[in-house]
């Protein structure tokens, strides 16, 4: 790939989740403020990585707000386009953890800053300075924000990056679960990476059969060069022309919450592409991703948050070697 100001641009969601942490003396629950919005969990495990990444996204210019600024600031990624605005308040999501370390989200984002986001807010010049544009479908919900994404798709398109998107699924932030389907079959349509989880696939395609739901996806959208499905405790699965490649997930327990798992996978697989291309990849390199992006995963499930809980290459790689 040729140089550029920005190994990563992404565009979407920046909030406060608020995850369980016991109970107070009153047996009330108790919840702590931990900065997450899946685009920028990617963006950290990927300055982890060492790699220069700036966000697009809006925020309340509120408590919430600058608490996220500061730490995306401090995490290494580049706010300049972050918009604070003293006219809306920063989304927020509670999550219940269940024993198996799923979790139930609550949002409060009616309206959230995140989806006031509009068109003329996209910076094309950086988005078009960058070698690969994430996004994901918080940031399709709504029409202004919906309209700024697909400006700086195309702006990215235009200026020779790869589109990575993972659909990311949230259904109480959809009025219609249909509109969720057409606008995830856009963000299938643009993209030459994809991380898909095991629900999501089924839910567009109706199967629960990892290889017939990617090969019929695979078939619908010959674009997407780089097709990928995480399946939680069960592992991932990688599909890269004729390859299909599976790694197991790690299996060593302590998993406090699956929080940011998914997007530290996407990173890891950004990562690869950032460093390998996507042209001439043999089933050792796909197996080699997975098994990285399999084990920081696992290392964030034993975390609480996502932002600040991103494993440094050095744990990774010291986890694969006890693998």
């Amino acid at each position: 790939m040729e140089t550029k100001r920005f190994d990563v641009v992404a565009l979407g969601e920046l909030l406060i989740d608020f995850t369980e942490n016991g109970l107070s003396g009153q047996d009330n629950p108790l919840f702590e403020a931990n900065p997450g919005g899946a685009p920028c969990n990617v963006l950290a495990m990927l300055n982890r990585l060492g790699h220069a990444c700036a966000f697009v996204g809006k925020v309340g210019d509120d408590l919430f707000g600058k608490q996220l600024r500061d730490v995306v600031c401090a995490a290494g990624i580049d706010v300049s386009h972050l918009v604070m605005d003293a006219g809306c308040h920063t989304t927020l999501a509670f999550v219940k953890t269940a024993p198996n370390g799923d979790r139930d989200f609550s949002f409060y984002r009616d309206p959230g800053a995140d989806m006031l986001l509009r068109a003329e807010e996209v910076p094309e010049a950086d988005v078009a300075n960058a070698r690969i544009f994430h996004f994901g479908t918080l940031s399709l919900t709504h029409d202004g924000v919906r309209a700024a994404t697909q400006k700086a798709v195309a702006a990215a398109k235009a200026g020779g990056a790869l589109i990575s998107f993972d659909p990311n699924l949230r259904p109480p932030l959809w009025s219609d679960l249909g509109l969720a389907r057409a606008q995830i079959e856009w963000g299938l349509a643009q993209c030459d990476i994809l991380k898909i989880a095991d629900n999501e696939l089924e839910f567009m395609t109706g199967e629960t059969d990892f290889y017939k739901g990617a090969a019929l996806l695979r078939r619908q959208y010959p674009n997407i060069r780089l097709f990928n499905v995480t399946a939680g405790a069960k592992g991932s699965y990688s599909f890269y022309q004729d390859l299909r490649v599976f790694e197991p997930a790690q299996t060593l327990g302590g998993t406090i919450e699956t929080t940011g798992a998914g997007d530290t996978f996407c990173a890891c697989v950004l990562h690869f592409a950032l460093e390998h291309g996507l042209e001439g990849l043999m089933e050792s390199d796909l197996h080699g991703m997975l098994r990285f992006a399999n084990a920081a995963a696992y290392l964030v499930t034993t975390r609480k948050g996502a932002i600040r809980s991103m494993p440094e290459r050095a744990e990774v790689e010291a986890l694969l070697r006890r693998a």
